[in-house]
């Protein structure tokens, strides 16, 4: 089953990365395959235990076609999973300056690597 899995590790808290749940681990755990992120010596993707609160579906794609706007929630695809964020700035070309708000910086992302913020609450997509 493809999910998003949510780690806290290190740097890469809050963010979002797509994986491949293996096999049930114990009471409310999985075994989950990353599909971008690899293991220290590079030789194949990561694996690990991860609880079921921190597993999610993916979210169905929306199709933004008028761009977005100051203020928007996204996500934006950075060190290999989502990071979730707002719109900072409108800039040319489809280009976004985007504020992470938890870790207070910003940086610029095309519209390609960008997608509508959504929660799964309740067994329910929700878009802020």
């Amino acid at each position: 089953m493809q999910v998003e899995v949510l780690t806290d590790e290190d740097g890469l808290k809050g963010a979002w990365f797509a994986a491949t749940i293996i096999e049930p681990s114990g009471e409310d755990k999985y075994l989950i395959g990353y599909k971008t992120l690899r293991n220290d010596d590079d030789t194949e993707f990561l694996r690990e235990v991860i609880r079921a609160c921190n597993i999610r579906p993916c979210p169905p794609e929306i199709i933004v076609v008028d761009g977005f706007k100051v203020w928007d929630a996204v996500d934006a695809y950075y060190n290999e999973g989502w990071w979730v964020g707002v719109i900072a700035k409108v800039l040319i070309n489809s280009n976004y300056e985007v504020n992470f708000i938890e870790y207070d910086e910003k940086t610029t992302f095309n519209q390609a690597d960008l997608r509508p913020h959504q929660d799964w609450l309740n067994g329910k997509w929700v878009v802020p």
